[in-house]
């Protein structure tokens, strides 16, 4: 049996979800301007993986929101600052920094989950958000070399 400073901080823990959340708004939508905007053929071959990351972004942000939900805390409806960039170069490198962000936003709200069994059950689903953008973030760090 967990002690008290082990279980879940609720407040805690929404304050950092909705933290993160905001972010991962930005991500899908982010990942879908990138997409449709990237010129030339290379790029085209990216926009294709772009798409399907921001298919997966939406779908966690829905699980963030059901989190924050089930814990009795109201998701934020705040989205970070998106950005238009020209060049596949500088597109890419803005998702690289922006998902950065959000993995670092994600690991912070690890922190107050405790050690009970629904801290634990919401540390894995987090755990793999970050595993799953940080692969991505390699794929987009490997597609921006030449």
């Amino acid at each position: 049996m967990p002690t008290e400073d082990e279980t879940l901080d609720v407040d805690a823990a929404i304050e950092a979800l909705n933290a993160a959340l905001r972010l991962q708004y930005r991500s899908a939508l982010q990942y879908s301007i990138t997409s449709a905007s990237l010129l030339g053929l290379e790029a085209q071959a990216v926009a294709t993986l772009l798409v399907s990351f921001s298919d997966q972004e939406l779908a966690d942000a829905r699980e963030l929101v059901e989190k924050v939900v089930s814990l009795e805390g109201k998701p934020t409806t705040e989205v970070a600052e998106l950005r238009y960039e020209a060049s596949t170069d500088g597109a890419l490198g803005w998702l690289i920094d922006a998902e950065t962000e959000v993995i670092e936003a994600l690991q912070s709200a690890i922190e107050p989950t405790g050690r009970e069994g629904r801290s634990e059950a919401l540390e894995h689903m987090l755990e793999h958000m970050i595993m799953r953008k940080q692969r991505q973030v390699d794929r987009l760090a490997r597609a921006r070399r030449s």
